[in-house]
């Protein structure tokens, strides 16, 4: 059964509360005044209805560090944890005048020094000073990028239970897999299988698709239907319990990869290796991308890597961001999606994605789905 609507756990929202404090501390921020449902999710542990999509910043949640009270946009307590008082709730309003009036009433609000916010608005960028008169605004997603690459040991669990639905509708999927079938009955049966494990929102929109065997990034072009000989790739992304979890692989359609195919799955192996011995506490993430070079492949458009939590956490390692990557460091509590990817030419590509945590020694691959081999 779906536990979506609860609010998350005492342990899971007090030691994420705790890693957000501690940052607010690092960063010298008094007041932190979230937007992103990730962040406000991450801090709070409710879950917010009607909040699907793209829309505005809007100042959702408060956290005040002195006293480690949080103050939440919601017309109701449903949903809300029992830690967060009636009182500290604020309405929604049309009129964001009234929503400043009611952060100014804040016990804080009137002499906290630095207020941190996770996104701004232009409108939002004239009212929050008359919330906040004695404050400087600065940017409060470093701490919450901070806060959240480290996961918790329940947060950790709670990426496991993740990784299990994934891989669990995965299987589904692929033992539907056969010659006619077509893209949208294998993306169809993942889907049922993830809702009937009590999940309903996914977390990815491509589930499966036939890979080119002339372009290296790019689905194959036909009726959608595929086709013995095919290398079919698979993406099952879950959102449960606010936790995404995703696992990918590729599977050949009529039977175990021969020839070429066979040597495709291989190198895919070769890369994998050198992406693994990359996964070790200290290493930049560039070793990452430098992986890729190591094995002889190209770096794929995608990202190689990136956190795993209430979202798309930190680290992003991508080729398009060498810079960052050189600069940012693995550390012991880290989760990771890692994305390995080969091209073989008139054969197609192999595709597989491993969650990955980051531990003390080394590192841990959490998604235990079976990958095919090369004979």
């Amino acid at each position: 059964m779906s536990t979506e609507v609860l609010p998350d756990h005492l342990a899971l929202r007090s030691g994420r509360r705790g890693r957000a404090l501690a940052q607010m501390e690092a960063y010298d921020l008094d007041v932190l005044v979230l937007g992103r449902q990730a962040n406000v999710r991450y801090v709070t542990g409710a879950p917010q209805l009607w909040v699907a999509g793209t829309r505005p910043f809007g100042p959702t949640c408060v956290l005040v560090r002195a006293t480690g009270a949080i103050h939440l946009l919601s017309t109701w307590d449903e949903g809300v944890p029992e830690d967060i008082p009636h009182e500290n709730l604020y309405g929604i309003s049309w009129n964001p005048t009234n929503t400043i009036a009611a952060l100014s009433r804040i016990e804080g609000a009137a002499t906290a020094r630095r207020v941190g916010t996770d996104a701004m608005s232009p409108l939002f960028a004239q009212l929050l000073p008359m919330a906040f008169p004695s404050a400087e605004l600065v940017d409060g997603e470093l701490a919450m990028r901070a806060a959240r690459a480290i996961k918790t040991a329940e947060e950790i669990a709670a990426l496991r239970a993740s990784v299990q639905v994934a891989e669990s509708a995965l299987a589904a999927a692929v033992d539907a897999l056969e010659d006619g079938v077509s893209e949208q009955t294998l993306t169809g049966v993942l889907m049922e299988a993830m809702t009937a494990g009590g999940v309903s929102t996914p977390a990815t929109q491509d589930v499966a698709w036939v890979t080119s065997r002339e372009h290296p990034w790019r689905r194959a072009a036909g009726d959608g239907r595929v086709h013995t000989g095919d290398l079919v790739a698979f993406s099952a992304g879950v959102l449960a319990g606010g936790y995404v979890a995703e696992v990918g692989r590729t599977y050949p359609v009529g039977g175990a990869p021969q020839g070429n195919a066979a040597a495709a799955y291989r190198r895919w192996d070769a890369l994998w290796e050198k992406l693994s011995g990359a996964c070790r506490p200290g290493a930049a993430c560039s070793e990452l991308l430098r992986a890729y070079d190591d094995a002889g492949e190209p770096l794929p458009p995608v990202p190689v890597a990136h956190g795993l939590g209430l979202g798309f956490d930190p680290p992003v390692v991508s080729a398009q961001l060498p810079e960052t990557a050189a600069s940012e460091r693995l550390e012991p509590g880290m989760v990771l999606a890692i994305t390995g990817y080969v091209f073989e030419p008139g054969v197609g590509a192999v595709f597989g994605r491993e969650a990955v945590l980051i531990t003390d020694d080394g590192h841990e691959v959490l998604t235990t789905a079976p990958f095919a081999t090369g004979s």
